[in-house]
């Protein structure tokens, strides 16, 4: 796995660089994935964040490694998007025992509404 240097933002050049992936293919698969969507500096230069750098190197596993097709890295993506969501909120303890507590006051009112 490539180092990604430890800043917050990266120009397509350096982005190039870490990745080992030219500049216009970040460009097109800028607008195959809509998840890549890096900022436009003063001078309307690409910037791109961290989590840019690790989606793109994702990507490039997916196509070079793995040998997945556009649709089927797009597709990819976005189910380990939806498991990284569910593994975050759902195993946390301070979400479960708040979800637990929402619950319970959601008993209790429908106790008092019940009973009025």
């Amino acid at each position: 796995m490539a180092q990604i240097p430890d800043k917050l933002y990266f120009k397509i050049g350096e982005v190039a660089d870490i990745t080992k992936v030219k500049p216009y293919v970040l460009r097109y698969w800028e607008s195959e994935f809509k998840i890549i969507n890096p900022k436009k500096s003063v001078t309307k230069q690409r910037v791109y964040s961290r989590k840019d750098v690790d989606l793109i190197l994702e990507i490039k596993r997916l196509l070079y490694k793995e040998k997945f097709t556009l649709e089927g890295a797009k597709k990819r993506i976005k189910e380990l998007q939806a498991e990284r969501q569910l593994n975050l909120t759902f195993t946390d303890e301070k979400f479960q025992s708040a979800l637990k507590a929402i619950k319970k006051e959601l008993h209790s009112i429908r106790k008092i509404v019940e009973s009025a």
